[in-house]
């Protein structure tokens, strides 16, 4: 048991984050002339070229006109507001490679040059607006990029045409973490690895809403749980022209969902699988009711992954760890392990850990089993607005970002909660989390 502990204080020492005294972000733009710049792209230009650790880009609310060109690794630009802070532009894709001598550099609103390794947009909202002011739904990337290592953190991330996000490089690596994707044909697109949790899709064309070409290595994936779809009525699920994988674990599909497997298309650009359909489904399930392409079949993948296997880490077969090693830039508490709502969890071993906000000195555990005698039940909701659950107890302040609460009930639900005392003293409430164990 002592050398348990030893590996619980050494495993909390490697999740701390470096907490400083005063707001974390170095650069902060404000239209009002309150911040250091007015507009986001003086902040890039300002932005030094080497960034050993995240550097923030704070960027306060307001609707900003501008393209972006990401040129510097480890930076993050970040939102005040999700909702009220908006980047706002309008390029079609074809107009912008009608002039001579252009490629795709610069055909999207935020570009992301392939040099850059390391890339968050966080808690904002990125709008390629073309098709609401001209009509035309063709292709407009909102993001483009060729970089890898790239975040997007509590984005709604919307275009009016195809290709919204279209993160091309072959060999590149991409975690997206309760997001909201809306666009046409393909409007998710990566190449690559891509792990996609607890967001929300909207598809407006009958063509396809997800695209993934994994043709560079036979382990290239395109992984998502947790997550909700849907769109116009009729809108299939996904396609691809190139070999790819697919792994779509706990979603939920609107009754909007076509009948329409993951498919291959007739198209000139599109070549033979070599690897065969790789499609792989775990409790997934569509209002109105299930088809029978979506029915688990997990085991059918290479070396039979378990659902409880399946992650940000496993997806990039343990070369990045994203979620571990995340940069605290948001300004709530996030991310929280075991995953607000899961169930079968260990009752030893268990260690409760969670991302701070970027401002972050201090937090407030608070950990207690609920009233009830029996555990929540698979697919059974937390219900919010009630003292049902017990009063919170308050275990501790502590600076680190993790907490293990000792050997704990079978069979029984627990919550949990971290308040965060602010670098400038103030006291932020943490959400309600909870999870359930075997």
């Amino acid at each position: 048991m002592k050398s348990f502990f030893c590996f619980i204080v050494l495993f909390c020492l490697i999740l701390i984050n470096t907490i400083h005294p005063q707001e974390r972000a170095k650069l902060i733009v404000a239209q009002d002339g309150s911040g250091n710049f007015k507009t986001i792209t003086e902040a890039l230009t300002a932005a030094p070229q080497q960034n050993d650790k995240t550097l923030i880009i704070l960027v306060k609310n307001g609707t900003y006109n501008e393209k972006l060109f990401i040129t510097k690794s480890n930076l993050a630009i970040v939102g005040e507001n999700r909702d009220s802070t908006r980047i706002v532009y309008a390029e079609l894709r074809r107009n912008w490679l009608s002039e001579p001598n252009r490629t795709d550099w610069g055909s999207g609103i935020i570009n992301i040059d392939s040099s850059v390794v390391g890339f968050t947009l966080a808690n904002i909202t990125v709008h390629n607006n073309y098709g609401s002011l001209y009509g035309d739904h063709d292709h407009q990337f909102t993001v483009r990029g060729w970089g890898t290592k790239i975040v997007f953190l509590h984005c709604n991330i919307i275009a009016d045409g195809g290709d919204t996000v279209a993160l091309w490089n072959p060999d590149g690596m991409y975690y997206h973490s309760n997001c909201y994707f809306e666009g046409w044909v393909d409007y998710v697109c990566p190449q690559g690895w891509c792990y996609i949790t607890d967001s929300k899709f909207y598809g407006h064309n009958l063509s396809a809403s997800l695209w993934h070409n994994g043709s560079g290595d036979n382990d290239q994936k395109l992984v998502i749980r947790y997550s909700y779809f849907d769109g116009v009525p009729g809108f299939p699920l996904g396609r691809h022209h190139r070999d790819a994988q697919f792994y779509l674990l706990d979603n939920n599909f609107s009754e909007n969902l076509a009948d329409i497997p993951i498919y291959w298309p007739v198209s000139p650009n599109a070549k033979e699988w070599i690897w065969g359909e790789r499609h792989y489904f775990y409790n997934c399930h569509r209002i109105g009711g299930d088809y029978d392409w979506f029915q688990d079949n997990i085991k059918e993948a290479e070396n039979s992954p378990s659902p409880d296997s399946i992650n940000a880490k496993w997806t990039f077969a343990g070369r990045w760890d994203p979620e571990n090693e995340m940069t605290p830039v948001l300004p709530f508490v996030s991310l929280p392990a075991p995953r607000n709502g899961s169930y079968k969890i260990k009752t030893d071993n268990t260690i409760l850990k969670w991302v701070p906000s970027r401002n972050s000195a201090s937090n407030n555990i608070y950990f207690w089993k609920s009233i009830f005698p029996q555990a929540l039940k698979m697919g059974e909701k937390l219900k919010t607005g009630t003292h049902a659950s017990g009063d919170p107890i308050f275990i501790r302040n502590q600076k680190v970002n993790c907490f293990y609460p000792g050997k704990i009930d079978p069979n029984s639900t627990y919550y949990w909660r971290v308040d965060e005392i602010m670098s400038n003293g103030s006291i932020v409430t943490g959400p309600l989390w909870h999870f359930t164990t075997k």
